[in-house]
C-alpha cells in the first residue's frame, strides 16, 4: 500500500511542484499555504535564483527582522552594528549596552590568535616509531603536494601554520591523526583547509603504501575523515569593559554602583559554578554573537559549536565571561574563539551580508572577530543588569508586548493604546488577553 506523505523525486520538481505535494498532503488549508509561501518570493526572479542556490529543496524564504545597534565604540572606533535575530528585546539590550559603556570608555578588544585546525584521522597497524622516525619527511612532502592549493593563500599572508602527526593507539587500537593548523587570512577557510586536508590523504596513502622503512604489512593504510575542525580554541578573541565601580551610576530601586558591582559579579561567579546557569547565561552571550554573525553570512552553528567546547574546555561547562572589582575598578570581560571571515561564501553572495559588513565599513576578519566578541559581551552586561536589578522579565516583556498583541490579532489601534496602558503595568499572555478582551467588549458598547 502506498503512502501519499512519500515521494520519490523530489528533488526534481519544479518550486512550485514541490509546494503543490506538500500542501496536498500536509496542510488543512493547501491553496491558502501555497499562496502564502509563495508571498514570500522575492520579487526580483534573479534575487530568488540566489537565495535558492544557498540551499537544496527550498520552497519559499524565511524572513528574520534585520536590526541595528548604534553607539559600539570598539577600540576607539564607533559602529553602527548589524543583526539579524527574531528574539524580542536582544538588539535593544545590545544597543543600550553600548551607549552605557560608550560613555564610559567603550569596548577594548584584541585578537589573540586565528590558527584553524584541520585533521586527517586514519587507522593503521604499522610500528609507529618508523612512522615517528621519517615524519619530517612526511611533512615535507604534504606540504609539497599541497602547493598548488595554498600558494595564492601564502600569497595573502596565509596557508599552512604547522603538521602534527599524532599517535592515537592509546585510546583506539591503530588510530592516527594528521592534525594541521592554517591561516586563512579574511575568509573562514573551511573549503580551503578541507581541499588541503583531502590533499594531505592522498600524499599519505603513497607515503606509506611506497617507502622503503615500512615492510608488507605496513602499507595499507585506511583514511577514515579528512575534514576541519569547529573547535578552534587559538583563533581567539578578547573583549573588555571597565571603568571605577563610582563611574557606573545608581541603578533602578535606587541600587548602588557598590551593590550593583557585587551582586554583578557574583552572578558572573555562579555562571562558573553551575552549568545550568551557565548555558542560560552563554546563551544570552550567543544572543549577541549569533546575530552578526548571521548578518555576515557566517556560519553561526560553528561559532556555537565552538563556543560550548571552549566553555568546557576545563572538563565542566561554564561562563564564557568574567567579572571583577580591583582597587575600586568594575571590569568585564569575555574571552571566546570566533573563526569569521569576511570574504568568500555568503558573505559575498548574500546582499544583505554584503550591506552588512559595509555598514561596519569592511572590516578584515581580525576586526569582525573584535566586533562580534565586543557584542556578546554587551549582550551580557545588559542581561546581567537586568537580572540583578530589575528582574529580566520587566524589559524583556515589555518588548515581548507587540509579539503577544500580534499573537491575538490586535489591531494597529489596539496596539497603540495598549503601549500606553501596559507602560506601568506587567506584560503577560494572561494580562494582555484580559485587556484585549475587556477593552473589545468597551468599544462594541459604545
Amino acid at each position: 500500500m502506498s503512502d501519499k506523505k512519500t515521494i520519490t523525486g523530489f528533488s526534481k520538481l519544479s518550486k512550485r511542484g514541490k509546494i503543490k505535494w506538500l500542501v496536498e498532503n500536509f496542510f488543512k488549508d493547501p491553496e491558502h499555504v501555497m499562496r502564502e509561501l509563495m508571498s514570500y518570493w522575492h520579487h526580483d526572479e534573479e534575487k530568488q535564483r540566489l537565495l535558492d542556490g544557498f540551499s537544496e529543496n527550498t520552497i519559499s524564504n524565511f524572513m528574520l527582522p534585520f536590526g541595528v545597534a548604534p553607539n559600539f565604540s570598539i577600540n576607539g572606533k564607533t559602529y553602527a552594528v548589524p543583526m539579524v535575530i527574531e528574539e524580542s528585546s536582544v538588539v535593544a539590550a545590545a544597543a543600550s549596552s553600548a551607549k552605557f559603556w560608550l560613555e564610559r570608555g567603550g569596548f577594548q578588544a584584541e585578537v589573540l590568535g586565528v590558527k584553524k585546525v584541520g585533521q586527517v584521522h586514519f587507522n593503521w597497524k604499522g610500528d609507529a616509531r618508523k612512522l615517528d622516525a621519517i615524519s619530517e619527511e612526511l611533512k615535507t612532502l604534504l606540504r609539497q603536494d599541497a602547493a598548488s592549493i595554498t600558494t595564492k593563500m601564502e600569497e595573502r599572508g596565509g596557508g599552512i601554520l604547522d603538521i602534527e602527526l599524532i599517535n592515537l593507539t592509546h585510546l583506539e587500537p591503530t588510530y592516527f591523526q594528521l592534525k594541521a593548523t592554517f591561516d586563512t587570512c579574511d575568509s573562514m577557510g573551511a573549503n580551503f583547509i578541507n581541499s588541503v586536508l583531502e590533499e594531505f590523504a592522498k600524499t599519505l596513502d603513497r607515503f606509506l603504501a611506497t617507502h622503503f622503512i615500512f615492510n608488507d604489512d605496513e602499507r595499507d593504510v585506511t583514511i577514515l575523515l579528512s575534514i576541519l575542525s569547529n573547535y578552534t580554541p587559538e583563533c581567539l578573541v578578547r573583549a573588555s569593559v571597565e571603568c571605577p565601580v563610582a563611574a557606573l551610576g545608581e541603578f533602578p530601586g535606587g541600587m548602588s554602583a557598590v551593590t550593583f558591582a557585587q551582586k554583578f559579579c557574583a552572578a558572573v561567579r555562579i555562571a562558573h559554578l553551575d552549568p545550568h546557569r551557565a548555558t542560560t547565561h552563554n546563551k544570552g552571550i550567543f544572543n549577541g554573537i549569533d546575530a552578526v554573525v548571521i548578518a555576515t553570512g557566517n556560519d553561526f552553528r560553528a561559532v556555537e559549536a565552538c563556543g560550548h567546547t571552549f566553555a568546557a574546555r576545563s572538563g565542566r561547562y561554564q561562563s564564557l565571561s568574567h567579572a571583577s572589582v580591583e582597587d575600586g575598578i568594575f571590569r568585564f570581560w569575555l574571552g571566546i574563539p570566533l573563526a569569521l571571515g569576511t570574504v568568500g561564501g555568503l558573505t559575498k553572495l548574500h546582499p544583505i551580508a554584503g550591506y552588512s559588513l559595509e555598514m561596519l565599513g569592511n572590516p578584515s576578519a581580525r576586526e569582525l572577530m573584535m566586533i562580534v566578541a565586543s557584542v556578546g559581551l554587551a549582550q551580557n552586561f545588559a542581561a546581567l543588569r537586568s537580572l540583578v536589578t530589575t528582574g529580566i522579565q520587566a524589559g524583556h516583556m515589555k518588548m515581548h508586548l507587540a509579539n503577544i498583541l500580534a499573537h491575538f490579532g490586535a489591531t494597529e489601534e489596539e496596539g497603540t493604546t495598549a503601549r500606553v496602558y501596559f507602560e506601568d503595568k506587567t506584560v503577560s499572555f494572561t494580562s494582555v488577553r484580559e485587556w484585549l478582551e475587556a477593552n473589545r467588549e468597551k468599544m462594541t458598547t459604545l
